[in-house]
C-alpha cells in the first residue's frame, strides 16, 4: 500500500488486511517495551496545516512505537504563514528526506494532489482534508465497533449487518465521508439522521439510509452502534439551524434517548465532545461508550497504516 488518501479507494481485502495488523500493533501496547523496530531509520512528517490534537499525537505516538524519527510541522509559525506553497512546503520536506507524510490539509483534494504530484517520493496518508475525508478515523471506528462486537477473537472478521446509525453534521463531516464508505464495505448498514441543512446534496452516492427523525430512526432501526458527530461551527459560515437548544432538543444523545436505546447499543464520538449538545454526559460517560477507547485504538490503526505504507511486505519485520 502506497498511499492511503480515501477509504473509498480501500477494498475489503485491504480494509480487513489494515484492521488484522492493528491487532498485532495493539498488543505492542500491553508489552513492557511498547515499541517495534520496524521502521528505524525512517523519518514521517506530520505536515498539519490544521489545528488538531488527538490525531496528531496520535500519529506521533504510532510513529515512535514504530521505531520512526518524526517531525511535527504546524502550518502556523512556518513558512506557510508567509504564503509558501504547498509545491514548495512538499520539495522541502523531500530535501529533508522524508519518507512519509502525514498530512491534514483545509482544502479537499490536497493529499491526493500530494501524493500525484511527483514533488515528493514519499508515502503519503491523510489526515483529513478539509470536508472530504478522514480514512485512519473511520478505520479506528471500525476496528472499534470489531473488538466490541467480536472482542478476542475479531481477527479476520467483517462487519457484516451491523446497524449503525451517525447523527449530526453530516453536510461538514469528512468523519461521516469516510466512515460511510469503510462500514459498507464491511458489510455495515449505515443510516445517518441530520437536520435537511447538514445533509451533502449527493447523500444518495453515500449508500446510506437518510432520516431527519433522530427518535424514529432510532425506533426503527433499532441500532448496534450509535455514532454521534461533532457540531463543526468552524467551517460553518451561516446558520444550518435555529439555535444550540433546538438542535440538542431534536438531535442530540440526551440522557433520555440514551437511556431508551436497546442495553446493546455501543455509543462512539470522533471527539472533540460538545457536552450537552450532540451528547449527554451520561451518554458520553457510559460503560456503553467507546469514546476513549477510539483514542486508545488509534494508535494501533495507525501503526498498522504506517507499517503498510513505509514498510511494504516486509512481514518478517513485525
Amino acid at each position: 500500500m502506497r498511499h492511503l488518501l480515501s477509504a473509498a479507494d480501500l477494498s475489503r481485502e485491504d480494509a480487513l488486511r489494515i484492521l488484522d495488523i492493528a491487532e498485532d500493533m495493539a498488543d505492542v501496547s500491553t508489552r513492557e517495551v511498547r515499541k517495534l523496530p520496524t521502521l528505524r531509520g525512517t523519518t514521517v512528517v506530520n505536515l498539519f496545516y490544521e489545528d488538531s490534537t488527538r490525531t496528531r499525537i496520535s500519529f506521533e505516538a504510532a510513529a515512535k512505537r514504530l521505531s520512526a524519527d518524526v517531525i511535527n510541522f504546524a502550518a502556523k509559525g512556518s513558512s506557510v504563514s508567509k504564503g509558501e506553497s504547498l509545491k514548495d512546503t512538499a520539495q522541502t520536506l523531500a530535501a529533508m528526506g522524508a519518507d512519509g507524510i502525514v498530512i491534514r490539509h483545509p482544502s479537499s483534494g490536497a493529499p491526493k494532489v500530494l501524493a500525484d504530484s511527483g514533488w515528493v517520493e514519499a508515502g503519503i496518508v491523510n489526515a483529513g482534508d478539509g470536508t472530504h475525508e478522514h480514512p485512519t478515523q473511520a478505520l479506528l471506528d471500525a476496528f472499534t465497533m470489531r473488538r466490541r462486537i467480536h472482542g478476542p477473537a475479531s481477527r479476520g472478521r467483517d462487519l457484516d449487518g451491523l446497524r449503525v446509525v451517525v447523527v449530526g453534521d453530516i453536510l461538514h463531516s469528512r468523519v461521516a465521508r469516510s466512515n460511510a464508505w469503510l462500514l459498507r464495505t464491511l458489510g455495515a448498514q449505515v443510516t445517518v439522521v441530520a437536520p435537511p441543512t447538514l445533509l451533502p446534496v449527493d447523500i444518495s452516492r453515500f449508500g446510506v439510509d437518510v432520516h431527519f427523525d433522530l427518535d424514529e430512526a432510532l425506533a426503527r432501526v433499532r441500532p448496534d452502534v450509535v455514532m454521534m458527530l461533532r457540531i463543526q461551527q468552524e467551517r460553518m459560515n451561516e446558520a444550518f439551524f435555529p439555535n444550540a437548544r433546538e438542535y440538542a432538543r431534536s438531535w442530540g444523545l440526551s440522557a433520555a434517548r440514551f437511556r431508551a436505546l436497546p442495553e446493546s447499543t455501543v455509543v462512539m464520538h470522533p471527539g472533540p465532545m460538545n457536552r450537552g449538545l450532540e451528547i449527554s454526559d451520561e451518554a458520553a460517560d457510559s460503560p456503553r461508550s467507546t469514546v476513549r477507547e477510539q483514542v486508545a485504538n488509534g494508535v494501533a490503526v495507525r501503526m498498522a497504516v504506517l507499517y503498510l505504507t513505509l514498510a511494504g511486505d516486509r512481514e518478517d519485520s513485525l
